[in-house]
C-alpha cells in the first residue's frame, strides 16, 4: 500500500465504497462485505497519513456578506429551540402525570394490602408486659341503649361469612353471641375484609365498633336487638388445628330423647334418621374443652355451680358448717369391696367412697352437730350405665337430731325445695338454653316433699302388675316405673320413701325400732332415679361392732371410726347426695356425663 500515490489510494477508496454499497443494497450480509469496510478505513488511514488531510471533498467555506439569509437562520433556530422547550415541558408534565398515576397506583394497592393500618392484624402475644386505658364490654350487655357507642368486645368467632365486599361474623362469650358487620369503605380496606373473612372458626379475637340497631331482629345472635359495626379486628390467638367438628353440629338440637336407662358403650353412636350431621358423645368427650363451649353446656355447668351456692346458702342458714375430710383412707369407707387400691408407704390404701365416717366423728362425736361437705367421691364399680361414674361430685350432709329421724328428712325436704325454687329463679336464661338443645319437661315438686314409706312405693309397683317384694331392693327399671306411677298419681316428680329393708343398707344405719327387717333410711328421687342415700346412723359402739360383724367386716379396719363413739356421740343421720345427678335429672338428660365435667367411667380416663 506503501507504493500508491495519494490519487491512486483515492481512487481505491472510491471503488471500495462503492462496493460497499452495491452490497448493502443488495441486502448481503455484514460478514461479506465487512472485509471491504476495513480494507477502505486502512486506505483512509494511509491517506490522511500521507497528505495530512482527511479523504473527501473539500468543506466549504462561510461565504460572507450575506446578512438576510443570517437572520433567517438565527430565526429557525429560534423556532426550533421554542419547540424543543415546548417539547421537553411537554414530556416533564408526561412524566409528571406518570410519576402521579404510579403513585396513587401504589397507595390504592398499598391501601389493598393494607400497608399501613394498624386497624386490624394478629395483635401481640399478651405475655401481660403492659397494662393499657382499654375497657372490654362483656357481649350480655350490648343492648339498645348503647346504639352509637364504641365497644371492644372479645370472644371466640363462631361463625364467619363473606358477602361480596363486606362480611358477617358472629363473636361467643360463654353462651351469649352477637353479629359483627363489617364492609369496604373509606377506613376499611379489602385487605381488612380478606383478613377477617379467612379468619378460621373458634379463633379468640378483639374486635371493636360501633353499636347499631338493625332494622330486623338477628336471628343467628343472642343479641338480636343489636349488631356491631367493626372499626377494628385483631386475632388474639388463632385456632391452630383443623377443629374435629363444627360448633353449629354440636349445638343441634336432639330430635329423638335417648334413654336414660340401660347399658351405655361410648363406641355406639347412633345416626340421625334425618341425615343431619350430629356429633356424639364419644366425639365430644374426646374434645370436651371444644365441646363445653356449647350454649347448653356453658348453661348446664352454670346450672350446677349454682346447685352448689344453693346447697351452701340453705345449710349456712340452718346452722351447719363446712367440713373437709381426706380421700386417702385405709380400708373402704363403708366396708365394700368396690374401691380403687393403692400403696401408702407400703401399707394398703383405697380412695374414699364416700366422707360418711368422718362427717359422722365430726357432728355426732366432735360437737359440731351440724356439717356438709362437697367433693370428689370414687366407685370402683365396673358399671357401664348411662347414670354410674366412677368418680362424682358429693354433697353429703350430717347432723345430730333430738328424737326422730324425720328431723333430717324435714332439712332435706327444705333444702331440695329452695334448691329447686332458687334454680328456677336465677338461672332462666340457662334453662332456656339447655332446653333450646335438650327439650325437657320442668320438674314438678310438692311443698313439702312427697313421702311415702318403701312398703307403700312396692305397693304401687304391684297394684301396676309389676313384681315387687317389700324386702327386696329396686331394681332400676322398677324405680323409673315407680317414678311415672306417682307422677300420675300424685303430680310430682320429686319425693322420698324412708323404712328401706336393713339387709339392703349400710352395717352404720339405725334398724327400726318395731320391725327388725327393717330400717330407718331414706332414698329421694327425680323423675324416677335416686339422687341421695340417708338415714339415722348407730351411735352406739356395741350395736357399730354387731352391724359391722353382721356385714363381715373386720373391726380392725374401722377401729378409728368404732372408738369415736366410745366417748359420748349424740344420735344423728344424713345423707349423702350426688351432684351430677341432680343435675342430670333436673334438667331431664339422659345420660350422666352430659353433667359431669370431665367424666371418669370404667371406659374413660381421660381427658
Amino acid at each position: 500500500m506503501s507504493e500508491l500515490s495519494p490519487e491512486e489510494i483515492g481512487t481505491k477508496i472510491t471503488e471500495l465504497g462503492e462496493a460497499i454499497k452495491v452490497a448493502k443494497s443488495e441486502k448481503k450480509p455484514k460478514e461479506e462485505w465487512e472485509p471491504i469496510l476495513k480494507e477502505m478505513l486502512a486506505m483512509k488511514a494511509k491517506y490522511k497519513e500521507l497528505t495530512g488531510n482527511d479523504f473527501g471533498p473539500p468543506k466549504k467555506e462561510k461565504k460572507q456578506g450575506q446578512p438576510a439569509q443570517q437572520d433567517v437562520s438565527d430565526k429557525n433556530k429560534d423556532k426550533k429551540a421554542k419547540k424543543a422547550a415546548e417539547k421537553a415541558a411537554k414530556e416533564a408534565k408526561k412524566a409528571a402525570n406518570r410519576a402521579e398515576r404510579e403513585r396513587r397506583e401504589k397507595e390504592k394497592a398499598e391501601k389493598l394490602a393494607g400497608v399501613g393500618q394498624d386497624n386490624f392484624g394478629d395483635a401481640k402475644m399478651i405475655q401481660s408486659h403492659e397494662v393499657t386505658d382499654k375497657i372490654w364490654t362483656r357481649i350480655e350487655d350490648l343492648k339498645p341503649v348503647l346504639a352509637g357507642q364504641q365497644v371492644l368486645i372479645r370472644g371466640h368467632l363462631q361463625t364467619v361469612r363473606g358477602v361480596g365486599k363486606g362480611v358477617f361474623v358472629v363473636l361467643r362469650s360463654t353462651f351469649y353471641t352477637v353479629q359483627g358487620v363489617c364492609f369496604e369503605g373509606k377506613d376499611i380496606s379489602q385487605a381488612m375484609i380478606k383478613y377477617i373473612a379467612a379468619m378460621p372458626a373458634e379463633s379468640v379475637v378483639d374486635m371493636k365498633g360501633t353499636v347499631t340497631i338493625p332494622e330486623e331482629p338477628v336471628s343467628g345472635a343472642t343479641q338480636k336487638m343489636v349488631e356491631v359495626q367493626i372499626t377494628s379486628f385483631h386475632a388474639i390467638c388463632k385456632t391452630k388445628a383443623a377443629l374435629p367438628f363444627l360448633m353449629e353440629d354440636a349445638c343441634r338440637p336432639d330430635t329423638e330423647k335417648e334413654t336414660d336407662v340401660g347399658a351405655y358403650n361410648e363406641d355406639d353412636e347412633e345416626v340421625a334418621e334425618d341425615g343431619v350431621i350430629r356429633v356424639g358423645q364419644k366425639m365430644r368427650l374426646d374434645y370436651r374443652w371444644l365441646d363445653l363451649r356449647t350454649p347448653a353446656n356453658q348453661s348446664i355447668f352454670r346450672i350446677e355451680s349454682m346447685v352448689g351456692c344453693l346447697f351452701r346458702e340453705c345449710l349456712m342458714k340452718k346452722g351447719f358448717i363446712e367440713i373437709h375430710t381426706p380421700k386417702l383412707i385405709s380400708g373402704a369407707s363403708e366396708g365394700g369391696s368396690e374401691v380403687f387400691t393403692l400403696d401408702y408407704f407400703g401399707s394398703p390404701a383405697c380412695l374414699s367412697m364416700s366422707p360418711q365416717l368422718h362427717k359422722q366423728i365430726c357432728a355426732a362425736s366432735s360437737g359440731f352437730e351440724r356439717v356438709f361437705e362437697t367433693g370428689p367421691v370414687f366407685r370402683a364399680e365396673n358399671s357401664n350405665t348411662r347414670r354410674h361414674l366412677c368418680e362424682f361430685t358429693g354433697f353429703d350432709l350430717e347432723m345430730v337430731i333430738n328424737e326422730h329421724y324425720d328431723e333430717v328428712l324435714d332439712v332435706f325436704s327444705d333444702l331440695f325445695i329452695s334448691i329447686f325454687d332458687g334454680l328456677n329463679e336465677r338461672c332462666k336464661a340457662e334453662l332456656e338454653r339447655v332446653r333450646e338443645q335438650h327439650p325437657f319437661e320442668d320438674l314438678q315438686y310438692l311443698r313439702p316433699t312427697l313421702k311415702l314409706t318403701y312398703a307403700e312405693g312396692c305397693a304401687l309397683l304391684r297394684e301396676a302388675g309389676v313384681d315387687q317384694d317389700d324386702y327386696e331392693d329396686l331394681s332400676t327399671e322398677n324405680e323409673k316405673k315407680l317414678g311415672t306411677i306417682v307422677k300420675e298419681k300424685y303430680g310430682t316428680d320429686f319425693f322420698f320413701m324412708d323404712k328401706y329393708p336393713l339387709a339392703v343398707r349400710p352395717f352404720y344405719t339405725m334398724p327400726d325400732p318395731e320391725n327388725p327387717k327393717l330400717s330407718n333410711s331414706y332414698d329421694f328421687f327425680i323423675r324416677g332415679q335416686e339422687i341421695l342415700s340417708g338415714a339415722q346412723r348407730v351411735h352406739e359402739p356395741d350395736l357399730i361392732e354387731e352391724r359391722a360383724k353382721a356385714w363381715g367386716i373386720e373391726l380392725k379396719d374401722i377401729e378409728a371410726y368404732v372408738n369415736s363413739f366410745r366417748h359420748g356421740s349424740q344420735p344423728h343421720g344424713g345423707g349423702g347426695i350426688g351432684l351430677e345427678r341432680v343435675v342430670m335429672l333436673f334438667l331431664g338428660l339422659p345420660n350422666i356425663r352430659k353433667s359431669a365435667w370431665f367424666p371418669r367411667d370404667p371406659k374413660r380416663i381421660a381427658p
